[in-house]
């Protein structure tokens, strides 16, 4: 919907995932303009144009072909941010969606239960912690998004062997994690809780079955099958369910909120899990949510019509 002078902006690379937001700004009259990251180009003297910038591009563009969006939307960001427009999810929150070592070192700084990390860029530097991983662990790259590149592994010998078979592996930012394999009930699921303006929007639980693209846009993880995404279950597996979770605990909701605010996120989810020995474990930090219609309409809204208010607010404060 380009206008001469939008009001908002929205930055994205995957427009399949942004027609539920479109069309509830349409519907609302608000004057915004789709700026696509996978394509653009931007100098270092035009004037924002636009009162409010709000960031849905991914950390996994890469996987759609699209490597060259991201370092796009987050230098475009800082420029933007330099030249004094508001960007929501802005610069420093998409660069700590983009690591999946900083996240795990923010938790710890939190003092919240989070799996014990290790990043390196050459496996061989693992040796020297190889002693203090109880194995099965998870193997993730940095720079992450939709679960992709995920693997349970057995050995430092195995992480050598993946990277030695495809070197290709490393893209798109040469940086990988070994993580803690935290077990869990598979019945129960991971929760992801969805956040707006610091405050909860809805809590969903995700029964995986086995699966790491966990992303809740129907277009990914339909309701009714299969869905069109670039990330195939590594081995057969059903689909992915997401139920609404209205009896999430209070503690959680708590623990949660402390960290959105700590990372500044003005949209986002926040997943943890629960093992068998009691532990509550938050791992993920996710500043592109990707809403689900199904799981909020339990709760009785829509959730796009809800990030409309939400945006409609902060074009007023703006």
């Amino acid at each position: 919907m380009p206008t001469d002078s939008p009001d908002l902006v929205v930055l994205h690379e995957h427009p399949e995932w942004q027609k539920p937001l479109f069309a509830a700004l349409q519907r609302r009259g608000v004057r915004f303009e789709a700026f696509d990251v996978t394509k653009a180009a931007f100098t270092n003297t035009d004037a924002p144009r636009a009162k409010l910038y709000f960031n849905q591009a991914s950390p996994s563009a890469y996987l759609r072909g699209n490597t060259r969006a991201v370092p796009l939307a987050l230098a475009y960001m800082r420029t933007l941010q330099q030249l004094g427009a508001r960007v929501l999810n802005g610069a420093d929150v998409f660069s700590l969606e983009l690591s999946k070592s900083v996240q795990a070192t923010l938790l710890q700084t939190l003092k919240i239960d989070t799996p014990f990390s290790v990043t390196f860029n050459d496996p061989a530097a693992l040796h020297a912690y190889a002693s203090r991983f109880k194995w099965p662990a998870v193997l993730k790259p940095d720079q992450g998004g939709s679960g992709a590149r995920i693997q349970v592994v057995d050995s430092v010998a195995q992480v050598e062997d993946i990277f030695r078979r495809d070197p290709s592996y490393w893209e798109p930012d040469n940086l990988f994690l070994l993580q803690e394999y935290l077990p869990h009930d598979p019945e129960q699921g991971i929760v992801r809780l969805e956040f707006l303006g610091g405050e909860l929007l809805y809590a969903m639980r995700v029964k995986t079955h086995g699966r790491f693209n966990l992303c809740p846009s129907p277009v990914c993880n339909p309701d009714d099958g299969e869905g069109i995404c670039e990330i195939p279950a590594a081995t057969p597996a059903p689909p992915v369910e997401f139920f609404a979770y209205p009896e999430v605990p209070d503690e959680a909701v708590a623990t949660a909120r402390r960290i959105v605010k700590a990372a500044r996120l003005d949209v986002g989810g926040i997943e943890y899990l629960e093992t068998p020995d009691g532990r509550r474990v938050f791992y993920d930090v996710n500043a592109n949510s990707n809403l689900r219609p199904s799981v909020a309409a339990e709760f009785g809204f829509d959730p796009f019509e809800r990030v409309v208010d939400f945006l409609v607010r902060e074009l007023t404060r703006s």
